[in-house]
Parts: C-alpha cells; sequence; structure tokens
C-alpha cells in the first residue's frame, strides 16, 4: 500500500440542499467533485444565489489541477461561473453535461477562457495522482455518472445524484455490473447521495409517469399545460411523445424550457417529428383540442412563464376555463407557498390543475435513491468506510444509522459535514480537523456581486424596522439652521400625532445644544442627531429603524 495522505474535504452539500462540492487532495493534487449552487431562504433578502466559499481552493490554487462533474443540475453545476473566474483549470463532464454548462459559461462571458473536456462513461482519465472512471448511473437529469476515483490508497466510489432505474426513458441502464466487480475488488471508501433516505422502499422508475400522462391526455378537452423542471428531459421527451399519438402540436414556453429542448434535441435524447413543433405565436391558430404547451415555472417563480400566465399576464400562455395544468416536479421546501399562491390562481381562471398529491399512478417520480436502492448499492460495493453526503443533516445521519446496520457489507460508517477533513492512510481513516467553509451570497442582476453579511444585516434591519431620514438645512455662511428639520419615513410606523414634533424638537435640540466647531464638522453633528434620535425612538415605539442624518448646505 502506498505511503501518504488521502484527504476528502466536503466544501458544501453536506448539512444543506445543494451547494454539492467536494475536494479530493493527495500530495500536491487537488481535485474538485461538482461545482453547485444553492437557492437563497426567504431571510436572505434580494440574493440571487447561494456559492459555496471556496477560500481552500484559493488557498491551494497551484494544486487544484480540474474539476470534475457528475451531472448537469444547478446543485451541481451552478456555481461553475464563480469558481471558474477565480479559478483557471479545466472542466470535465458528460456531453449532455458540458451543454448545459457552456450555455451558462456563456451568458457569464466565460466560455471562450473556459478549458472544457468531455468524460464518457467506462473511459478513465488521469488527472493528477487520481484516475477517474465514470460509472453509468441513472437520474431525473440524462447523461450521469457517478465516479470510481483510483488513488494510491485504493479506490474511491462517488456516486453523484442517482436512482437504480431498471427501466429509463433513453435505455440507458444503470451500471451495477461495474459497481459490482469494484466491490470484488475492495472499496477503500463510498460517499453516497442520501437525499431520499427517509423513503422506503424503491424509487419508482421514469416509465411509471406514462400511465397518468396517458390518461391525462385521452381525457383532456381542450389545451394541455404540462410544467416541469427544464432538465427532466425523460419527461420532456414523454410529453412530446404522448402529444404525437393524440394528434397534439407541441409549443415550448419559457427560456429555460426551450434552451434545455433544444439542447436534448441537437444531442439526440428527444426526437422531435416534423411538423409537431410550433411557435407560441401561432397557438392562436389552432384548435385549443389540438394543443400541447411545455411551460416552464413549476415552483411558482414571480417571473417565470407559468405563474405570470397563472395571473393573465403571458404574452401566449393564456389558460383559459376547462383547461388542463399539469404540474410533473416535486414541490422543494420552503417553495411550498408560492406553488400554492399560483395553483389558486390556476383555480381561479376555472383550470384543472394536476399536481403531486401521493397518487397512483404518479404525476412525478424522484430522481433520487430510496432505501432498498441505497441498501443495493452498498452491498454490491462493500466499502471499508462509507460516508453519507448530499442532503441536511438528518438525513446525513439517518444514512449513516441505516449504513451502520448493514454488518458485513459496510467497515467502518463516517459522519462529516460541509469543511470537516477525512484522512485516509495506511492506518486508516479519520477526522483531523476543518477547513474554512461557508456562503458566498450573489446578488441578483449581475452574478458576480458578492453581498456581504453586513448588506443582509442592512436589508433585514431595513425590512423590519424600516427607516427614517432627518434632513436638515444649514446656512453655509452663518452656520444656523435655516427651517425646522423635516423627517421622512420609510416603511416606519409613527404611531401618535405628536411623536414626530417630538423627533423634530429632539433633532433642534441636538443642535442647540452643538458647539460651532461641533456644527462645522458635518460627520460629528450626523453621528450625535442619530444617536440622540435613536434613544427617543426607541423608547417611544420600542423600534429601531436606520436612521441617517442628511444635511443640506445652503
Amino acid at each position: 500500500m502506498a505511503t501518504g495522505k488521502l484527504q476528502a474535504i466536503p466544501l458544501g452539500g453536506l448539512g444543506e440542499f445543494g451547494m454539492n462540492c467536494m475536494a479530493m487532495r493527495w500530495g500536491e493534487d487537488i481535485i474538485v467533485i461538482d461545482a453547485g449552487l444553492m437557492f437563497p431562504e426567504a431571510e436572505l433578502l434580494g440574493v440571487d444565489i447561494v456559492v459555496p466559499d471556496i477560500s481552500y481552493l484559493l488557498e491551494n490554487r497551484h494544486r487544484v489541477r480540474g474539476i470534475v462533474l457528475t451531472h448537469g443540475h444547478e446543485d451541481h453545476i451552478g456555481a461553475l461561473p464563480w469558481m471558474l473566474s477565480e479559478l483557471k483549470v479545466p472542466v470535465w463532464g458528460t456531453e449532455f453535461t458540458l451543454a448545459y454548462v457552456e450555455d451558462k459559461l456563456d451568458e457569464h462571458g466565460l466560455l471562450d477562457n473556459a478549458d472544457l473536456r468531455e468524460l464518457r462513461s467506462n473511459v478513465s482519465i488521469k488527472i493528477g495522482a487520481f484516475t477517474i472512471h465514470p460509472i453509468q448511473v441513472t437520474h431525473s437529469l440524462v447523461d450521469c455518472v457517478a465516479l470510481a476515483i483510483h488513488t494510491p490508497l485504493g479506490v474511491v466510489i462517488h456516486t453523484g445524484d442517482f436512482k437504480v432505474d431498471p427501466t429509463p426513458t433513453d435505455n440507458k441502464l444503470f451500471d451495477l455490473h461495474t459497481f459490482a466487480e469494484y466491490g470484488t475488488g475492495g472499496v477503500l471508501a463510498l460517499f453516497q447521495d442520501s437525499t431520499n433516505v427517509e423513503r422506503k422502499g424503491y424509487t419508482p422508475s421514469e416509465r411509471a409517469v406514462r400511465r397518468k400522462f396517458d390518461e391525462v391526455f385521452a381525457h383532456t378537452r381542450r389545451r394541455l399545460f404540462i410544467s416541469c423542471f427544464s432538465s427532466s428531459i425523460h419527461r420532456i421527451k414523454l410529453a412530446v411523445e404522448l402529444a404525437h399519438e393524440h394528434g397534439r402540436k407541441v409549443a415550448f414556453i419559457g427560456r429555460s424550457m426551450t434552451n434545455s429542448a433544444e439542447i436534448a434535441e441537437d444531442l439526440g435524447y428527444i426526437e422531435v417529428p416534423e411538423g409537431l413543433l410550433i411557435n407560441p405565436g401561432e397557438m392562436k391558430n389552432f384548435a385549443p383540442e389540438k394543443l400541447c404547451i411545455l411551460i416552464g415555472g413549476t415552483q411558482g417563480e414571480p417571473m417565470s412563464a407559468l405563474s405570470r400566465a397563472a395571473v393573465d399576464n403571458h404574452k401566449h400562455a393564456k389558460i383559459e376555463k376547462g383547461d388542463t395544468v399539469v404540474l410533473s416536479s416535486r414541490i422543494i421546501p420552503g417553495n411550498e407557498k408560492t406553488i400554492y399562491r399560483m395553483i389558486d390562481h390556476l383555480f381561479r381562471r376555472e383550470a384543472h390543475v394536476i399536481y403531486e398529491d401521493g397518487s397512483s399512478p404518479p404525476v412525478h417520480v424522484s430522481g433520487h435513491a430510496s432505501q432498498e436502492e441505497l441498501k443495493l448499492i452498498i452491498n454490491l460495493v462493500k466499502p471499508r468506510y462509507f460516508i453519507p453526503i448530499h442532503g441536511e443533516y438528518r438525513q446525513l445521519k439517518l444514512h449513516a444509522e441505516m449504513a451502520g446496520a448493514m454488518h458485513g457489507s459496510v467497515g467502518k460508517v463516517m459522519l462529516i459535514e460541509s469543511g470537516d477533513i477525512l484522512e485516509f492512510d495506511d492506518l486508516g481513516g479519520r477526522k483531523i480537523g476543518r477547513v474554512n467553509v461557508g456562503r458566498v451570497c450573489i446578488d441578483s442582476g449581475n452574478r458576480t456581486d458578492v453581498v456581504e453579511d453586513l448588506i443582509i444585516k442592512d436589508r433585514r434591519h431595513l425590512s423590519e424596522d424600516g427607516i427614517v431620514l432627518p434632513i436638515i438645512a444649514i446656512n453655509k455662511l452663518s452656520g444656523e439652521v435655516e427651517t425646522s428639520p423635516e423627517i421622512v419615513t420609510r416603511g416606519f410606523n409613527v404611531g401618535e400625532d405628536g411623536f414626530m414634533d417630538g423627533a423634530r424638537q429632539i433633532v433642534m435640540d441636538t443642535l442647540s445644544q452643538s458647539s460651532e466647531e461641533e456644527k462645522a464638522d458635518y460627520g460629528v453633528i450626523k453621528e450625535k442627531i442619530r444617536s440622540d434620535l435613536k434613544r427617543y425612538i426607541s423608547k417611544q415605539s420600542q423600534k429601531r429603524p436606520l436612521i441617517m442624518p442628511v444635511i443640506l448646505e445652503i
């Protein structure tokens, strides 16, 4: 066995949903597996996306040999523009994953300088001290791989996101044989997706959705709107096939939906029969019963095509009485309010709405492995060390407990979180410390603008307590206050009648009690006004608005 130390350092995705990113290091070589983002919680006001803090990679930039992607979902590739603007390294991914990456990098003006390299299942590549063997897996997206990483200490398997689908719609089967072969040869560590560990049994095949879709197509008398994740290529393919069978024209609405469908068609994942596809502008030329519209916005995003159509504010997508709307996706935790608000609007339009409600046959199936599939892979691989990844802490903990109960298949279970350094050598594996990790908030509009904690704190402060602007006009020559101060408030309830008079009086008193020198120094006088007004407002209303005195020179 080689002497040396192998380190695995998750930079995101362990203890949270999204932001999946892991560094693996042997000596002077570091590889990065995935570069995901997460979408912000409600309290991160005005923040567009959240990406991992890559301080560790920047401190070791001369050692980073490349980024390897398991598949093309946002929580695995979304942070690439941010990372590649800081690290000039090659990126490996499968053909379909790279098509998504190209689109994303082009949008950020980074494509021309990017070094993108194709990864093919069962074709090994060498990166520094690591030899990486991609293994074909099935998921809710196409062209996904797990990674068998050959290191001087042994093989490490990173599953990426997966489910074991015995009947995938693209007929590209999950490569159980290769997992079993690695199990026979011996695997040092298995890093396995925990997303669905709370679900018993098996995740249904993607083909399970076909029966429900067939029913919907058969019973819909007017327009049929189908909304799914734009990356659900299997689902888009199914809708296109059934539309053709049932004599309906297909229109794609929404930028991400249109882009995904174009990429999938170019790469041969979807075949659109001649004359089936129409432009959204042509929909008015066809009878309602002859239309199937694939529309983006399944999570109720405010400006998405479906949200706008739900309130009758979309140029082409008009939802009318008797139309059917199918939401073929899961409700992402945290999005419940916006999704149900959108569903309410669809009901107001007197549309027939079909969404995930646990009925059989299902309108949506998950892309992640349930308990029995997770156990199947563990039994095949028989790792010396088992490490759950991708999920919130309860999921990692439940996954660790499940694997720990599988005596004979797992050597040792190790529960780690983002930032922990997991180290292996010829004596075994252990946690040896932590690196700096965290979240970097990227602002709306310009996706390279980092939002500091202080800004988010100010936004929260403004949203809760509002702002007070005392405006004082001072004569430049005499230093005297020209008029009674004006006090402007926004998002702050002034309360009783005498409140504003009292606030004005406080400002006048502060000015009259200040020396000429203090009045001449606007920085000092502003701070005195702010301090006295803060005390007064806090006493009167128990609120702490942001107070920003403005001095006008006349």
